[in-house]
């Protein structure tokens, strides 16, 4: 029986796997060389739980502190966290090289306490490059305010870019806008246009888990809204990369901002577990998959291309969410608010684990 995970490149899609630990570099290897995954993810949640979460890392943290007994807790963080990124940068080098530059990227996040600063953002996205010192790895963003500005400044440095938390409508023309404005500054310098990537990466499953609760009980949009939105998005997408400004640059090298769905993992149980995954796959696209989500595809997915199906659905779906009063704008907004207090108490979780574990080996010496 033919592994889904290797058909779902037949319909244009690129599956990212949104997960890294250093235990996990070998199953991630395996994944890279049968074809199943092309890129990586990461976020300070998905660190807390690695670093916080087991004994991966303390033979690391204890070799760090002996060279450097006075090296600070955010300089160990950096120290683990771009080991882990480097090497999953050169496991996914031969993709990124087969795929001239189109795959095959890691993805690091700034601290989610600059989200609302933008040249501290810039400052730290120019350091996190030249630190992994590697090619093919992307520096996440969070599309605020702030990161916009940065996104934009990012990209015409040449950087790659995976624009984070994005749940609106709104949010997708903005980011597009960043990458276009920082791609037409980059040709201004004479940089070179085809050697810049970027993803723009909109959360799914949030919103449903958002959405379900608020409507009436047992009601046909369940599951649905979601999906018809970020539909509504992909087709938006279509328009705004054909137009003649971005073509302009596309002739000079430039490539599609492409949209990544993230958060893909079913919430409600009552929902088929690889929903997602099946009805938001299609081409110029990318998926960053959790563990359980991609072991259920291998197993029982449906491959196809869907995302520019049922397209007369999407209206009627949000047209009857719009007569519920139901505003999916104003709950974007409060769940990227809620995207970067998580992702920033993950930061701080993890900063408490390692000045822990740094205490108790400190202690184990004397």
């Amino acid at each position: 029986m033919a592994n889904p995970l290797l058909q779902v490149q037949d319909f244009s899609q690129s599956i990212w796997y949104d997960n890294i630990q250093r235990s996990l570099l070998d199953k991630i290897k395996q994944m890279i060389d049968t074809g199943e995954i092309v890129g990586i993810t990461s976020n300070p949640t998905i660190f807390d739980k690695a670093i916080g979460g087991s004994n991966d890392y303390d033979h690391m943290i204890n070799e760090h502190l002996q060279k450097n007994p006075q090296m600070s807790t955010h300089e160990l963080y950096e120290a683990l966290v771009i080991e882990d990124i480097r090497d999953a940068a050169d496991l996914l080098k031969g993709v990124y090289d087969k795929t001239n530059g189109e795959d095959g990227y890691v993805s690091i996040e700034v601290s989610p306490d600059l989200a609302h600063d933008t040249q501290k953002t810039v400052e730290e996205a120019k350091h996190l490059y030249q630190a992994v010192d590697r090619k093919n790895v992307m520096i996440k963003v969070p599309a605020t305010t702030a990161g916009l500005s940065a996104i934009t400044q990012i990209i015409a440095l040449g950087i790659n870019v995976n624009v984070t938390l994005m749940f609106a409508t709104q949010d997708f023309f903005d980011v597009a806008e960043a990458y276009v404005k920082g791609l037409e500054q980059l040709d201004q310098g004479g940089g070179d246009l085809g050697s810049v990537a970027s993803v723009a990466s909109f959360f799914i499953s949030r919103m449903d888990a958002a959405v379900d609760k608020l409507l009436p009980e047992n009601s046909e949009l369940g599951g649905k809204v979601a999906i018809s939105y970020a539909k509504d998005v992909y087709q938006k997408s279509l328009e705004f990369y054909s137009s003649d400004r971005f073509v302009k640059l596309q002739n000079k090298g430039a490539r599609i901002q492409r949209l990544l769905w993230a958060s893909t993992g079913v919430k409600n149980p009552a929902y088929r577990d690889v929903l997602y995954m099946e009805e938001l796959m299609g081409a110029n696209t990318v998926n960053t998959v959790p563990p359980h989500t991609l072991d259920a595809f291998r197993d029982h997915g449906n491959p196809g291309a869907r995302v520019d199906k049922n397209i007369e659905e999407i209206g009627s779906v949000l047209a009857k969410v719009k007569k519920l009063n139901i505003n999916l704008e104003d709950i974007a907004s409060k769940l990227k608010e809620d995207g970067i207090a998580s992702f920033s108490k993950s930061f701080a979780s993890l900063m408490k684990t390692l000045e822990d574990k740094k205490h108790n080996l400190n202690e184990k010496k004397k």
